[in-house]
């Protein structure tokens, strides 16, 4: 370790009087020293602290707030960290657990329930921003990348080396790989290849001792555990190795919209038959939104059926009137490009945009929202989805959608013990509705709530059951919380099971072996046995 230098004094002083009033100087004075000692190089990590009354705090902050509805939360920490080297992080940890402040770690800030960016006690942000370096083999088809990269940035880096490259992980460019490879990572090629925990094949983690371990260090029980059982629970990823996946020079894509006057219902019911049974090379999701009817003043349902194929243009066609011909595809609702294009259009950005978009993690402008998640095994009836609909058509609702996002093909070849992530063979589709607003007021936030609650409770005998299964990703603090110290097996299993069925005992059992005295935690994180 390195003693404080000279140099470090007229920094320290002023983080000191930087420091938010509402708090005693001195503790935290000491947990900022304790930072400069426990560090490799005093200088360097002084450079990446951020408090309060810093000029750069709330910019720090906010940058990678994907929920504008937390933009005014009170919950905010008095210590933000960007580090740039390991050893900022290992002295991160020793120090928030000498200090006994929880610590939350943020990649891209796309938590639906803001939990890697507050707290209800006092914490610190370990903010991954600066640790994103991509290293791609393609001979190998291998790549490691750092946990605070985006998604958009590891595309961009693998098309780089090879346009006949992928890797099977989400649609939104700005979602950050530590948290989404953490919980599964469902997206357009994972019927053909699985999750990109799925296709994990080393990582580098620090441990609440401070360690930093791989593959091999840290056991196939924890490298399990980190390739689906969420993040914040085990330890730090700071790295992943991963294996990529092959696709064809030209791959087709489709949005085909129909709204309820050109039969939206029906072919949403029929879909539901064949989106899991399709081949694997082609997935075909549905994006159901209230838009603007052609008759004035009035309002309607959208379906838009968006698809990726791994191939040509007339395959495409050929297989879509054998399976799918209610839709009436026309080959002008088509389009054949590379697979990177692909992930431009399916990401919703310009279509003109050049390739460098995948590198802008800068937040667009969004609306507050709150999201849920089911997992649909039997096809849901035609009069629940009018059910629906009344719902989208209530007043004083901004923006209802949902999505339904196609399961099958490798899905339902993995094993659902084979990592945490255990919604695999049986289940058809996820059904995730979403609802935003921009209206920023307590009243309007409620009222909004209050009616994806109520969808919620309509679906309940449409969808799984024994337990409800939800996706992780999707997180939801609906489904159960923590306590803030104490909690039980039985509170904490009301959310875990619904997130990993009989996978979370495993968990469990990992999460006490690795971090037995819960220093890695949040309102929805694994608990070990000491905590029961």
């Amino acid at each position: 370790m390195t003693s404080l230098s000279s140099s470090m004094l007229p920094f320290l002083i002023c983080l000191l009087f930087s420091l938010s009033c509402v708090t005693s100087a001195r503790p935290h004075g000491d947990f900022l020293q304790c930072l400069s000692l426990h560090s490799e190089d005093s200088t360097a990590i002084s450079k990446v602290i951020y408090t309060p009354k810093n000029s750069s705090y709330s910019s720090i902050l906010h940058f990678s707030i994907r929920n504008p509805r937390f933009n005014s939360s009170e919950l905010k920490p008095f210590v933000i960290v960007t580090p740039t080297d390991a050893s900022h992080i290992q002295a991160a940890i020793h120090c928030s657990q000498k200090h006994k402040l929880e610590i939350r770690i943020r990649s891209g800030g796309h938590d639906f329930e803001g939990l890697s960016y507050m707290s209800t006690v006092p914490f610190v942000i370990v903010d991954l921003i600066n640790l994103r370096s991509i290293t791609v083999d393609a001979t190998n088809k291998t790549a490691w990348v750092q946990a605070g990269a985006t998604l958009g940035e590891l595309y961009y880096r693998i098309a780089e080396k090879s346009r006949t490259l992928a890797f099977p992980a989400g649609s939104c460019h700005t979602i950050g790989v530590g948290g989404h490879f953490s919980g599964g990572g469902y997206g357009m090629i994972s019927r053909k290849y699985g999750l990109a925990s799925d296709n994990v094949i080393d990582a580098q983690l620090i441990d609440a001792k401070g360690r930093i371990l791989d593959r091999e260090s840290m056991g196939e029980d924890l490298f399990w555990a980190i390739r689906g059982g969420g993040g914040q629970s085990f330890g730090v990823v700071i790295a992943w190795r991963i294996k990529l996946v092959e696709v064809p020079p030209k791959v087709t894509v489709f949005t085909a919209a129909r709204t309820l006057e050109q039969n939206a219902t029906k072919l949403i019911y029929r879909w539901q038959y064949i989106a899991n049974q399709l081949p694997e090379d082609i997935i075909i999701d549905v994006l159901v939104s209230r838009v603007n009817s052609s008759e004035e003043a009035k309002s309607t349902i959208q379906a838009a059926f968006f698809s990726l194929f791994l191939g040509e243009v007339d395959q495409l066609l050929l297989l879509m009137q054998d399976s799918f011909p209610e839709l009436g595809l026309a080959k002008d609702e088509c389009t054949e490009m590379s697979w990177i294009e692909s992930v431009i259009y399916i990401g919703g950005l310009p279509s003109n945009a050049s390739l460098n978009v995948l590198l802008d993690r800068t937040p667009q402008p969004s609306l507050q929202f709150k999201a849920k998640s089911d997992y649909v095994q039997e096809p849901i009836p035609e009069i629940a989805f009018e059910g629906i609909w009344k719902r989208f058509f209530e007043k004083d609702i901004e923006m209802p959608l949902f999505f339904m996002f196609a399961y099958g093909g490798k899905m339902d070849e993995i094993s659902e013990t084979s990592t945490p992530f255990p919604h695999r063979a049986g289940n058809r589709y996820i059904f995730a509705p979403v609802v935003s607003w921009s209206e920023e007021t307590k009243e309007a936030s409620q009222r909004h709530l209050a009616w994806i609650r109520r969808l919620y409770t309509y679906m309940t005998p449409y969808v799984s059951k024994n337990p409800r299964e939800a996706y992780v990703n999707y997180r939801d603090l609906d489904l159960g919380v923590n306590n803030p110290g104490y909690t039980s097996y039985k509170q904490a299993s009301i959310w875990g099971r619904k997130y990993f069925k009989n996978n979370f005992d495993r968990l469990v059992r990992v999460k006490t072996e690795v971090d037995p005295t819960n220093f890695f935690r949040n309102e929805q994180s694994i608990p070990p046995l000491s905590s029961w």
